[in-house]
């Protein structure tokens, strides 16, 4: 996907993958992880995901990455934050307390930026992706991430040739395939959820999958 494609969505406020509400399976895992307070969490292609100032809520020091510099200012505006705003190379970073947003290619971030994370939270970057630039992300996460980070990745997985994405298919094996070899995985959760995704279901898609993985840098 180009970048313009997701600019494009954000201007024409075609965001259905925006959830107006904290992720479930965030709230009911990531305690598990017992991740200590302070940790950097890094969040991929975040939107304006509510995702952010619940894991700041929890103690975290928390880094979105985000290509729609509209979706970052809706972020800040509608949590009533008022952001410091600097340069960082090609970002632009937004900032207020203990969360930041760097606007700008997620793939044009580098591995001094990420040093710092010792959490992962993956809700929309890998299902956003078509499948090369799945493997392309990937590998940005195994090279740039350093050992002991962990986190949860949440994955849809159905039959791609009845519905294009995005948001795509990304299977169980194919998880295992682009991370198993740098992290530790383990399915937490997985839920038939078909009867709740009427979209998926007008383009005739017969199953729909939902899976949290919990991930460990090796």
């Amino acid at each position: 996907m180009e970048p313009e494609f997701w600019r494009e969505r954000w201007a024409r406020n075609q965001i259905g993958f925006h959830l107006h509400e904290v992720n479930p399976y965030l709230q009911r895992h990531w305690p598990s992880l017992a991740v200590p307070a302070s940790t950097k969490v890094l969040v991929p292609l975040c939107g304006k995901s509510l995702d952010l100032r619940w894991l700041a809520s929890q103690g975290l020091r928390v880094m979105g990455v985000e290509l729609s510099e509209q979706a970052v200012a809706a972020f800040f505006t509608e949590q009533d934050l008022v952001p410091l705003i600097s340069r960082r190379g090609v970002f632009t970073v937004y900032q207020a307390g203990s969360i930041e947003v760097w606007c700008g290619d997620f793939f044009a971030i580098d591995a001094q930026a990420l040093a710092e994370c010792g959490a992962l939270y993956d809700r929309a970057a890998l299902i956003a992706l078509p499948p090369l630039m799945r493997a392309r992300y990937a590998e940005h996460l195994n090279k740039s991430l350093p050992p002991g980070c962990q986190g949860l990745l949440i994955t849809l997985d159905y039959d791609q040739a009845q519905k294009a994405g995005p948001p795509f298919a990304v299977t169980d094996d194919e998880v295992r395939g682009l991370l198993g070899e740098q992290w530790g995985l383990q399915v937490l959760e997985e839920r038939d959820i078909l009867g709740e995704s009427w979209k998926f279901v007008q383009d005739g898609v017969t199953r729909l999958e939902e899976r949290v993985f919990r991930l460990a840098r090796r």
